[in-house]
């Protein structure tokens, strides 16, 4: 059902959604929609195991919440210090990490 986007750190991607009940696969112009996702790097700080969620220091300096269901991998062998991907995304809270994956 889902979709594993790989791209360089730092570059932004541009995804096209593409209505799911379509039978050609084509993209209608009712359900095509253009967005930017930033892929960063950064280092696990902290991992809240008990609660399921840590923090990410982005490479830019910015601390990055991220949920356990937010991991690429297995979450309970995270470790802090650990070099991470992810992508940015967008929270009531401000913008979280998603996608995280050991670089």
């Amino acid at each position: 059902m889902g979709s594993r986007i790989e791209a360089p750190a730092d570059s932004p991607v541009v995804l096209h959604v593409v209505d799911p009940s379509s039978r050609t696969g084509r993209a209608c112009s009712r359900f095509r929609e253009e967005m930017e996702v930033t892929v960063a790097t950064g280092t696990i700080k902290k991992v809240v195991a008990e609660r399921g969620f840590g923090f990410i220091e982005g490479e830019d300096g910015k601390e990055y919440f991220f949920h356990r269901s937010a991991i690429d991998g297995d979450f309970d062998n995270l470790r802090g210090g650990e070099q991470v991907t992810f992508a940015l995304e967008s929270s009531p809270k401000g913008p979280r990490a998603a996608g995280v994956r050991l670089a």
